[in-house]
């Protein structure tokens, strides 16, 4: 398999993780605000693409979690100002499932303008979870399908930190600074795929 060309994204991998390590355990008393209540999904907001029917795509919360099923679809946070922050989540994806977390993106119909962190771990798009879709590519199967695993990001001006399973896979510098603020959204991206995510957090950064 091919491997991510790693020099173009990564920045003093040792120093960030103990960086981020003490972020992420501070933040633990200070600062997270939960996005998803556990409850409904108040406030959210729904976007539907493709050709298919809408009522083909279903997003709800069940037992606390919130599923996505069915055609394309996408679930935006109800704010759309998130600039710096640290975001984890808790999510899950089906066997040959697709989706994507995504962030700093814009509300609208198909797939949304912002940056995606890829959620796949076997699907026949080779792409893995851990990537940043069209900016880094990751293509080593980090977690198993129908598993919890946690995505732990870290954005900061045009600088993304991304941590699978408490691993920190890179720093990736965006020289472009594609995407400024936005929502964070989920995916659902075709039928047969099912996506979950129990926890949705965010720490806001000056």
């Amino acid at each position: 398999m091919q491997r991510p060309a790693w020099s173009i994204a990564l920045i003093c991998v040792a120093v960030v993780t103990a960086s981020l390590t003490d972020r992420s355990t501070a933040g633990d008393k200070d600062g997270w605000v939960a996005i998803f209540n556990g409850k409904d999904l108040d406030g959210w907001k729904i976007s539907y693409g493709g050709k298919g029917n809408p009522q083909n795509s279903t997003w709800k919360v069940v037992d606390g979690v919130i599923v996505g099923e069915g055609e394309v679809s996408h679930l935006f946070s109800p704010r759309d100002d998130y600039v710096n922050f640290e975001a984890r989540a808790e999510i899950m994806i089906s066997d040959k499932g697709n989706s994507g977390f995504y962030f700093r993106t814009k509300f609208g119909p198909g797939f949304p303008q912002g940056y995606e962190a890829q959620i796949n771990a076997t699907h026949a798009d080779p792409v893995r979870t851990g990537s940043i879709y069209n900016h880094v590519k990751i293509f080593k199967q980090l977690h198993k399908p129908d598993e919890w695993f946690t995505y732990h990001l870290k954005v900061q001006g045009n600088r993304i930190w991304v941590t699978v399973n408490g691993e920190l896979l890179y720093e990736y510098v965006d020289q472009a600074k594609t995407h400024s603020k936005g929502h964070f959204a989920f995916q659902q991206h075709n039928l047969g795929s099912v996506v979950k995510i129990r926890k949705l957090e965010v720490k806001e950064l000056k």
